[in-house]
């Protein structure tokens, strides 16, 4: 819609914006009426008393009994408002196809309109959270669990981009048997994709990009190698001996980066930070075994994982659904980092992160395909999350021996493009997991 269709002297137009508001509280007090269901957003401007007046009061009279918080984003520094409307607004469907500085200049009166009619939240609506530029936060009259998580959540955003480099660690010698959890080290082929791990972690996530969004081979000019500027990195792996061990080459130079708000500080490139939530999910007593010795002796059990692997938990140990809790400070943790972040994990842990930065549901977690020797990077936005995959070492590469492969157990539907059945997981690739 044009910026003409949101003037508040615009009948027409002021019309239809409040029977898509109704609209949009209707599904929202529906969807609330459901089971299990403990949070709803409605995303819109609001930018009114009258208007929030509205809203509390349908909502109040639904007969739902939620509680309101108001969420209230200022920003008025100049340079950021443009670089956000560059990178978020202009990707809507709002203007799609539609020259950039035609859309910006839209976009800046449509602003205009809403300011002519602006009015701040006071403390007469109760509770609120106020962002400014994403820096400052006022918290007001907030009270219980769940509305405290969500202040938490909020304040670990920002609007810078960033950019997540997911990995499995290389092929440990139970990936070889089979085996699922225990605490082995890396095979031949796992050695070797931890080097290259490494140089990939030097040569590219460690190297600025140009304007371009580039680093192959740190760019060439005249055919002379263009060396870029390193920037700093994270680098997070499991407390477990084969994600260590993936991570054994990586260079830990030290660099003096600069921040946003100009403090320069000493920083060590990829310091290792072994962390326990990224621990891969505990068989229990199923520990150490092949998927075709737990059916053989506990038959029940691999029936039980088979028919709801999300919920399944192994007798003495988690299920999916233990994991995604324990991963939840991480997730929020991630959010708020600012850095290229590289996780040496497991297949089980990265399944989890990677359906919550892509916005899949809890139940295709468990299905997602997370190979070996392959980076998954992911460079969230507002509208969703970009993926970029890339094998470092094929899997002819691993087997020059000729041995058998592995037995692998995967789930047996498909209900995403991500989600993959069995005809088509590589047993080798995909190498047991839990």
């Amino acid at each position: 819609m044009p910026a003409s269709f949101y003037d508040p002297k615009n009948s027409e137009g002021l019309k239809q914006r409040t029977m898509a508001c109704n609209a949009a509280l209707d599904d929202l007090i529906e969807y609330m009426r459901q089971d299990d269901v403990r949070i709803g957003i409605y995303d819109a401007t609001n930018s009114t008393q009258e208007r929030r007046k509205h809203i509390s009061d349908k909502l109040r009279n639904s007969g739902i009994g939620a509680k309101l918080m108001c969420i209230e984003t200022i920003c008025d520094d100049d340079e950021l408002l443009e670089e956000n409307i560059r990178t978020v607004k202009l990707s809507t469907p709002d203007y799609r196809g539609v020259d950039p500085e035609q859309a910006l200049a839209d976009f800046q009166k449509r602003r205009e309109n809403y300011a002519s009619v602006y009015e701040t939240l006071d403390d007469s609506w109760g509770s609120y959270v106020k962002i400014y530029n994403s820096k400052r936060f006022v918290v007001n009259n907030i009270r219980g669990y769940l509305p405290l998580k969500v202040v938490h959540f909020v304040m670990n955003l920002h609007t810078l981009p960033r950019t997540f480099y997911l990995t499995r660690h290389g092929q440990s010698e139970y990936n070889l048997l089979g085996k699922i959890g225990g605490d082995s080290g890396l095979s031949v082929a796992g050695v070797e994709y931890a080097r290259r791990l490494a140089t990939f972690a030097n040569d590219v996530i460690a190297v600025k990009p140009d304007e371009g969004g580039t680093t192959e081979e740190n760019g060439a000019v005249n055919g002379e190698k263009v060396k870029h500027p390193p920037r700093p990195c994270r680098l997070w792996t499991s407390t477990m001996r084969r994600t260590n061990e993936t991570a054994a080459f990586i260079k830990h130079e030290n660099i003096v980066p600069e921040w946003d708000n100009g403090d320069k500080v000493d920083w060590i490139q990829f310091r290792p930070m072994a962390r326990r939530n990224l621990d891969e999910l505990y068989a229990g007593v199923c520990d150490g075994m092949t998927y075709k010795e737990i059916e053989e002796i506990y038959p029940e059990e691999f029936d039980r994982r088979q028919s709801d692997k999300l919920a399944y938990r192994y007798p003495r140990g988690e299920s999916y659904m233990d994991v995604t809790l324990r991963l939840e400070p991480l997730a929020h943790e991630m959010e708020r980092t600012r850095e290229p972040l590289l996780i040496i994990a497991h297949q089980g842990i990265l399944r989890i992160l990677y359906a919550y930065f892509m916005g899949m549901s809890r139940e295709e977690a468990p299905y997602v395909s997370i190979p070996l020797n392959t980076i998954i990077q992911l460079t969230p936005h507002a509208y969703g999350c970009q993926e970029k995959r890339i094998c470092l070492m094929q899997k002819e590469e691993m087997f020059v021996d000729g041995q058998d492969e592995p037995v692998t157990s995967m789930g047996k539907k498909r209900s995403s493009s991500t989600t993959l059945s069995s005809d088509h997981i590589d047993p080798v690739m995909n190498a047991p997991s839990c």
